[in-house]
């Protein structure tokens, strides 16, 4: 299997192919499916940084917006407070963290190098809990050091923050969305 292919002029990264001629065809064999339609696929994968070193120093979120930026290829959108918390020291509107929605090629791509490149990378990595799905085919990741993606040099970085991954299928249950994962080689360990 080649690495990305063209068709028609328009980029298919590796991955995107490994879906459609493994994944999908082993997805109708072990759930049966009447139509090609109803096999689940990827929609989106949601990046989510919260920093709560904002409070004190602001350029701390332009920081995290320039690493997620690195990492998923994006530009990321500054999250705001939506109201003032005194406890925290948190004014309303103030920046407390930065996401990017990624779809299509773009989407492929990331989990190809979370998969193979990020999670290996992980100190004391020994799977993904087979427990974090929603029970409507989303699976959620929690990555304390943004680190792990080899775009970040480690020297170069003010902090290392934690990330939210949300990976979001269009699954009915999550054995669907697990077997769907499980097929893009997700290491689970449940």
């Amino acid at each position: 299997m080649s690495d990305a292919a063209t068709t028609n002029g328009s980029y298919r990264p590796r991955l995107r192919l490994f879906y459609d001629e493994t994944v999908k065809p082993a997805l109708i064999k072990e759930f049966g499916y009447a139509s090609p339609m109803e096999v689940p696929r990827l929609l989106k994968v949601v990046l989510n940084m919260g920093i709560g070193e904002a409070v004190s120093d602001s350029k701390k979120v332009k920081a995290a917006a320039d690493d997620l930026a690195l990492i998923s290829g994006q530009k990321p959108i500054v999250t705001r407070a939506r109201v003032s918390i005194a406890n925290f020291k948190i004014r309303r509107g103030m920046g407390i963290g930065v996401k990017v929605t990624l779809r299509s090629n773009h989407m492929y791509e990331f989990i190809d190098r979370l998969v193979t490149v990020a999670l290996p990378r992980v100190r004391d990595f020994r799977g993904l809990s087979g427990k974090s799905f929603d029970g409507h085919g989303n699976y959620a990741i929690g990555i304390k050091e943004h680190i792990v993606f080899p775009e970040i040099d480690y020297d170069k970085t003010e902090a290392s923050w934690g990330m939210d991954v949300v990976i979001c299928t269009s699954a009915r249950n999550d054995a669907e969305a697990k077997a769907l994962l499980k097929g893009f080689n997700f290491p689970f360990v449940i």
